[in-house]
């Protein structure tokens, strides 16, 4: 009976299976060995004894223990390499008839700055700036506005300024600073006449000559010469720059001419009269390049700085305990007549038994209050001695006051003032003081009260007493260590 045809295909299909040959049989790769591991510690770890399921509990614990602690030795650490170093070569020391070698200078062939510079006769890049240039570079900062001017060339006017002595005399690095940023420079042409009643004028190119023979001072009234030689140029000239400079700028002191880094003008902005004018007026020799500082920026900057420090007084007023419920209008009464002032350590502000001649508020530091009291000391069995002490009973910190009840009533102090640490008080002088209006003094009699008045003598002898107790206390146990120690 013949088969189908489907089973008869399959049937065919597995023969031919059958008699293929299977396929010939592949090498397994080999294993790279590992750089980082050592195999032959590792073979000892995994032959360990004790790790068998066969062995008691306690010999398996220990055994992993064991296993455990060798672990990490199967990993090889890496070697660090330190990097290299390079001896240092000695110098070789220049053999007699032989000329020691100069340092090469950078090879500037290709640099046409360079070449351009060397063509006009000036510099190279790698000397030092001479004055003169220096004097240039500041000549052309003041051509620009200020406000157009950037921060190191503020800072540059500024160092320059400070060069100048009659301006560091009269006036404050600070406010330099400040003024430095709206300085400006102004060209004059030969024969005309610079008044100098708006502002300070300082030389920096050519010369003139004054109508007087004495200008006022910068800021004060005092008269003085205005012609001078500068005693310095910090950080802009060398030592033999100064010494040229010294021998052009010298002139004798009878020849009124004004030259380079001489000053004139004023300050102060004040109703000025026509021989005023003249006072402060010069005229040209030659064409000159003047600097000049504005007195009306001075006059602001002033302003500024009071409306500043009256604030800040006022503020230390207000928060004073005896003034904290004063009104606006009488603290500032008080501020009008405010002085700063400073005291060393241990300086002794006011001594007990003696009135104050001022009213104090501190502002920052301490004063330590000390009460006067007198003491018996035993010399001999049936002998004493009176001994007068100071005891420390308080303090007076920052924002207290002190001495209104004492200027106002001419009361002694009964108490002794000195000061901890550095202090700096605003004071207001007796002289003053009597000159507010009776309100105002009546105010202040009504809300201060005496310094440390609620103190009596009873308090401070217990205060000494116990410190005096406490102190041979504390001498009894030391006394008790050492004997028992030497025991």
């Amino acid at each position: 009976m013949p088969l189908p045809s489907l089973p008869a295909a399959i049937l065919s299909h597995m023969i031919a299976i059958n008699n293929v040959p299977p396929p010939p049989l592949h090498s397994l790769p080999k294993l790279k060995m590992s750089k980082y591991i050592d195999y032959g510690q590792l073979n000892a770890l995994c032959h360990m004894r004790g790790l068998q399921s066969s062995q008691s509990s306690y010999s398996i614990l220990s055994a992993h223990n064991m296993f455990i602690k060798q672990y990490p030795k199967i990993f090889l650490k890496k070697k660090t390499r330190l990097p290299k170093l390079f001896k240092q070569e000695e110098k070789r020391e220049p053999t007699e008839g032989t000329e020691e070698l100069q340092p090469q200078q950078p090879d500037d062939s290709h640099n046409i700055a360079i070449h351009v510079k060397k063509a006009r006769g000036g510099p190279t890049l790698y000397e030092p700036k001479k004055f003169e240039e220096k004097l240039v570079e500041f000549l052309d900062i003041l051509k620009k506005l200020p406000i157009y001017r950037t921060l190191r060339e503020h800072r540059t006017v500024w160092k320059m300024l400070k060069t100048i002595p009659d301006l560091t005399s009269q006036l404050t690095d600070e406010h330099l600073k400040t003024l430095s940023r709206s300085v400006i420079s102004e060209t004059w042409v030969k024969g005309s006449t610079v008044v100098g009643n708006d502002g300070f004028y300082i030389i920096l190119k050519g010369s003139a000559r004054p109508q007087t023979k004495a200008y006022k001072d910068l800021i004060d009234e005092n008269e003085s010469t205005s012609s001078f030689i500068p005693q310095s140029f910090q950080g802009f000239v060398s030592n033999e720059d100064f010494k040229n400079i010294l021998a052009e700028m010298h002139t004798p002191s009878c020849d009124p001419m004004l030259r380079q880094w001489s000053t004139f003008g004023t300050l102060e902005v004040t109703a000025q009269t026509e021989s005023d004018t003249k006072e402060y007026s010069v005229i040209t020799e030659e064409d000159c390049e003047i600097l000049k500082i504005p007195a009306k920026d001075y006059v602001r900057l002033k302003s500024e700085n009071i409306k500043l420090e009256n604030k800040e007084k006022m503020k230390l007023i207000h928060k004073c305990p005896y003034y904290e419920e004063w009104p606006t209008l009488s603290i500032c009464e008080l501020v009008a007549l405010i002085k700063w002032k400073k005291f060393p350590p241990g300086y002794v502000i006011v001594e007990s038994g003696k009135i104050i001649s001022f009213v104090a508020y501190i502002n920052s530091g301490y004063c330590n209050i000390y009460r006067n009291i007198v003491g018996l000391m035993k010399l001999q069995p049936k002998k004493v001695k009176k001994n007068q002490k100071l005891v420390c009973m308080g303090k007076l910190n920052e924002k207290e006051s002190f001495g209104e009840i004492s200027v106002l009533l001419q009361v002694p102090f009964t108490c002794t003032i000195v000061t901890g640490k550095e202090v700096e008080m605003a004071i207001i002088e007796d002289k003053d003081l009597f000159e507010l209006d009776p309100v105002t003094k009546q105010l202040m009699l009504h809300t201060a009260k005496p310094t440390f008045g609620h103190l009596k003598d009873e308090d401070v002898k217990n205060v000494y007493l116990e410190r005096e107790q406490k102190k041979e206390w504390k001498n009894f146990k030391v006394k008790l260590v050492v004997i028992a120690g030497l025991f």
